[in-house]
């Protein structure tokens, strides 16, 4: 299953550390790696329909002992017995995987296999599902069932039936009624005998409509019934359904044992049971990093750096590009991917390293009430869950000790630069904030899009309603049932043959706006240049907020700040 390059590799430096899978840069033996794996894809015709809907592979550059290293490290008598193996005792090749399964397979020769073959057709998985849509076409036939439709709808009808009879019964009640004083009214004489009749015949008339009511309501609780007993054995076919299906999803997670490099194994409950949604997510093992892992340690091979690339098309909400690369998700892979990666050396998270130290914070304008920073790319605008990283409020709240209130009015990203407006009091923020929300406050962002629009109109208008991905924090994605009105203005400033320089007008104000507008299908289409989340890594994201426009909170005049970008 391990694969080894097919040109010569032994000039590239090995790494030193395993990749930090969550943000990377390619190590040159995972790129290289990866276009052989691009090759092979492409090579396979009958694959390429279903590639063509996108996929996610991965790739793992890993080290194989010799023979000759295996003995050397189990000689106990020789000097060289006790020594690291050398370049001549290991191989340099890599494993390749993917997501899910392929054309409806788990089993290519070429890819490793995965943690646990569901798709086996003796194993308990299949007999089992066999038995739930089983269950699922009982269901299906009962509620479409001559009978059960039948009886529903004789319901319905006589329902309907007995409430316009009833109704009118009512009304013939009323209007007796209406009669009798109406009689009574016009002969104040009258007799005992005929006021005896008139009350004889109020009686028999109410009599006669509780009659049918009670008739009418039997009548209807047989129909009830017998609706209701088909209802019941759907109900009891659902239950059995959710029982075998939690019982089928426990035994599965439970079959996914994840090792890691100290040789330890966890099943996925186990794993999943430390995080807040308490159970593992559907798919939960079957990405194609802990494939590549899970494989590396079953068959003593020592992984080095690891890569993840999109081929295809990308899906309808998420944003993926064709051969670019991008890292693991977070919702399936995070906690498992903490489990197997103990016992490695793993490169930190680039995030946690605060290149900003030495960096003074820029001051573009300020006031007794307000100030204005030009925010550099790579710091936070405020403290994330590691609360002692810097940050523009830990900067400014050491600057200003007196000020009062969240003093941040609005965020940029992380990687954003560009202006940011801070209140020195809590009511200029509640001001400040309030023109926010009405959408009074003026933004102009200046982007550099990694590729060229082919847009007639120099102008144009974005609105994709956007949500947070659940599954892959804190990517976004578009969904027209559950985003939220997400809209963005653009202006095409200028073009060249690789980059489109742009300004960016954002109506509203959701996370990552911008940056999904620019990358998403239905948008340009074009992410924006060092974007790591929906586009290609460089050495920023070049994305910069040049201009605000307010008004003051205290004064009411109308301030206009604007701060060019280094780009």
């Amino acid at each position: 299953m391990i694969h080894f390059f097919k040109k010569p590799v032994s000039h590239i430096a090995l790494p030193e550390k395993f990749t930090y899978p969550f943000l990377y840069t390619p190590h040159p033996l995972c790129v290289l790696a990866a276009e052989e794996v691009k090759e092979y894809i492409a090579s396979r015709k009958e694959w390429q329909d279903e590639l063509t809907l996108g996929k996610m592979f991965g790739v793992l550059v890993v080290t194989q002992e010799t023979e000759e290293a295996t003995k050397k490290a189990t000689d106990k008598d020789t000097e060289k017995g006790t020594e690291e193996g050398t370049e001549e005792e290991s191989r340099i090749g890599y494993l390749a995987a993917f997501s899910g399964n392929l054309v409806g397979k788990n089993l290519h020769t070429y890819f490793v296999p995965p943690v646990y073959d569901l798709l086996q057709p003796q194993g308990f998985f299949k007999i089992e599902e066999e038995q739930i849509s089983a269950i699922n076409i009982r269901i299906n036939e009962l509620e479409h069932s001559a009978p059960c439709l039948e009886a529903k709808e004789k319901w319905k009808i006589e329902t309907e039936q007995a409430q316009a009879e009833l109704n009118h019964a009512k009304a013939e009640l009323k209007a007796a009624k209406e009669d009798r004083e109406a009689r009574r009214r016009s002969s104040p004489g009258i007799s005992e005998e005929e006021q005896a009749a008139l009350i004889r015949e109020s009686q028999y008339q109410k009599a006669e409509y509780k009659r049918k009511e009670k008739a009418w309501k039997k009548r209807l609780e047989e129909l009830e019934a017998e609706v209701n007993r088909f209802k019941s054995e759907i109900e009891s076919l659902k239950a059995e359904r959710k029982e075998r299906s939690a019982a089928l999803q426990q035994k599965l997670f439970g079959q996914f044992r994840m090792l890691n490099a100290k040789g330890e194994a966890k099943d996925l409950c186990t794993i999943f049971e430390q995080t807040v949604r308490k159970v593992p997510p559907a798919g939960a093992g079957e990405c194609a990093l802990p494939k590549l892992l899970q494989y590396a340690y079953l068959h003593q091979l020592k992984p080095l750096a690891m890569a993840e690339f999109w081929w295809g098309d990308s899906p309808k909400n998420e944003i993926r590009h064709h051969g670019y690369y991008y890292p693991s998700c977070k919702g399936k892979c995070e906690p498992i991917l903490q489990h197997m990666l103990q016992g490695l050396e793993v490169d930190e998270n680039p995030l946690l390293d605060n290149v900003h130290k030495d960096t003074e914070l820029e001051t573009v304008f300020e006031d007794e009430w307000l100030v204005v920073v030009n925010k550099p790319a790579g710091m936070l605008s405020v403290p994330g869950k590691a609360e002692d990283m810097d940050s523009v409020y830990h900067r400014l709240k050491k600057k200003y000790p007196d000020a009062t209130g969240p003093m941040i009015v609005h965020r940029l990203d992380m990687a954003t630069s560009g202006l940011l407006l801070v209140a020195k009091t809590k009511e200029v923020h509640q001001h400040l904030q309030a023109q926010f929300e009405n959408r009074s406050i003026k933004k102009r962002y200046i982007a550099l899009l990694d590729g060229v629009i082919a847009e007639t109109e120099k102008t144009g208008r974005i609105s994709l309603p956007l949500c947070l991905n659940p599954l892959d924090r804190p990517r976004q994605m578009v969904n027209e049932e559950y985003g939220k009105e997400a809209v963005t203005e653009y202006q095409i400033i200028t073009n060249s043959e690789k980059y489109t320089r742009i300004a960016f007008y954002p109506l509203t104000g959701r996370t990552h706006q911008l940056r999904v507008h620019a990358a998403h299908l239905k948008g340009l289409n074009c992410p924006i240049l060092g974007d790591e989340l929906y586009g290609k890594k460089a050495d920023r994201l070049y994305l910069h907020a040049e201009y605000i426009e307010f008004r003051h909170p205290v004064y009411g005049d109308i301030i206009c700040i604007h701060k060019e970008p280094e780009f």
